[in-house]
């Protein structure tokens, strides 16, 4: 009987699954056939090699699930290294870019600049939110990995928020409704599922209270999840307990959307009462680990996962390396504990920027960790590099030590998407250059404003 004739076979790598029940295969081959793993298994000297239309060697390489990054604003790469200093989100800081100065083709330009550097970083699937999502998300998706998109959904004028004034306009609600649900119909689950649509509901105080309820009504109607910024900022707790007389998750609690499909970015500001509602709840917590840091505040990650809430990682306005961010995650961990813990370990972040993420997105049978009949969305590391040497723990030399910058492959639905580094869908020095004209063009503008 002849071999099967696998599409792709990788060979040689240290492999980090994901997958509880084998979570190491150490000198691995993995076959591919139509863009899903069907081999994966020790090198056996005594049996032949797979047949494969391509065989790439990977010794020397560590591969992981791609990861998950669940909170991006691929556009917001526009004030990096300027906004990480001011103190607070960008949407709500004067004298920057903001959203509403985009046009849709510096929209389109921006966002493909933050969807390629996650991507050659090792996120396989970002799940963004931001403004002129009509434009930007084929946009992003010709890069090649799974773009969940969403214009950010919100019924205040956006500005007049940087200038502390919440002014809630009903048309502007409904308008930007109406476009995450056209989006949706338009978008969700092409591309062999590639793309796909959360509502976005930007925050508690961008959104009143009637169009909080609206928004749950729509997610139930149309079967879609709810992404939004929950107790991100002592600006927003004071202004839903002046509002609604109670704190941002009561409110969500209140008008239906704290559920266990609920992704919820931040989670900072939360009193015990918050905590117990929220894990009682089991929504899932974007945890924002380096970004939050950066601004001075730690979310009580270790309370929340104990009172049930399950913990996902994502980059949000940040440097995309999701790498970094469970460095950043685990070492937050510790020092709230106070000590290494059995709960702080490197499974417990790898998790989190894995398998976690994906179950978030409600994709957790099709990626997340390596395993046979799952997508082959993966990400090879080169560990033969001298910061990545002695490999004795794979594992902890990943969340320890290594970077973005040492992944050398790439792949969604088993197609190459990074090699040796470099995308191969796109030009990345084109992308870079387009992305750098429109953030020039905005940031004069706002000098100007």
């Amino acid at each position: 009987m002849t071999a099967p004739l696998f599409d792709l076979v990788l060979t040689g790598a240290t492999v980090l699954t994901a997958d509880p029940s084998n979570p190491l295969v150490e000198d691995a081959v993995i076959g591919v056939q139509a863009g899903r793993i069907t081999h994966l298994e020790p090198r056996d000297p005594s049996v032949p090699p797979l047949r494969a239309g391509r065989t790439i060697a990977l010794d020397g390489n560590v591969v992981t699930p791609g990861f998950v990054n669940i909170h991006t604003h691929a556009n917001l790469s526009m004030v990096r290294g300027v906004a990480e200093d001011l103190g607070f989100a960008p949407a709500y800081t004067p004298g920057i870019p903001q959203g509403h100065m985009l046009d849709a083709e510096e929209a389109y330009a921006i966002s493909r600049l933050g969807a390629l550097e996650a991507l050659m970083f090792g996120s396989t699937l970002i799940n963004d939110t931001f403004v002129h999502a009509d434009a930007v998300t084929p946009g992003m998706a010709e890069i090649g990995l799974r773009v969940f998109s969403c214009g950010r959904i919100h019924d205040v004028d956006f500005s007049g928020v940087s200038l502390g004034r919440w002014e809630h306009v009903d048309a502007i609600g409904e308008r930007r409704l109406e476009e995450a649900l056209a989006l949706a119909e338009r978008y969700q689950g092409r591309s062999n599922n590639r793309i796909g649509v959360q509502l976005a509901a930007h925050a508690p105080d961008t959104c009143s209270t009637p169009f909080l309820r609206r928004i749950a009504r729509a997610a139930e109607q149309h079967g879609l999840r709810v992404t939004t910024h929950l107790s991100q900022s002592k600006v927003e707790v004071a202004r839903i307990r002046e509002r609604d007389g109670m704190s941002p998750p009561e409110l969500l609690d209140e008008v239906g959307l704290l559920t266990d499909t609920l992704l919820a970015a931040h989670c900072i500001h939360v009193s015990d009462s918050d905590i117990a509602r929220i894990g009682r709840a089991g929504i899932n917590i974007a945890h924002i680990p380096k970004g939050n840091a950066t601004g001075g505040t730690i979310a009580p990650t270790s309370r929340l996962r104990a009172a049930g809430a399950r913990l996902t990682l994502g980059t949000d306005n940040m440097h995309a390396d999701m790498v970094e961010v469970m460095r950043w995650a685990l070492a937050v961990g510790r020092i709230q504990e106070g000590a290494v813990t059995e709960d702080w370990q490197p499974a417990s972040v790898f998790e989190m920027a894995t398998i976690a993420g994906a179950r978030a997105m409600g994709l957790e049978d099709e990626i997340g960790s390596l395993r046979i009949g799952k997508c082959a969305d993966l990400v090879a590391f080169d560990f033969r590099r001298p910061h990545l040497t002695p490999n004795t723990n794979p594992l902890g030399n990943l969340v320890h030590v290594a970077h973005g910058r040492d992944v050398a492959l790439v792949m969604v639905d088993g197609e190459i998407l990074v090699e040796d580094g470099n995308p191969t869908r796109v030009d990345a020095e084109a992308i870079r250059r387009d992305a750098d004209r429109a953030i020039k063009a905005v940031w004069a503008r706002a000098r100007a404003a």
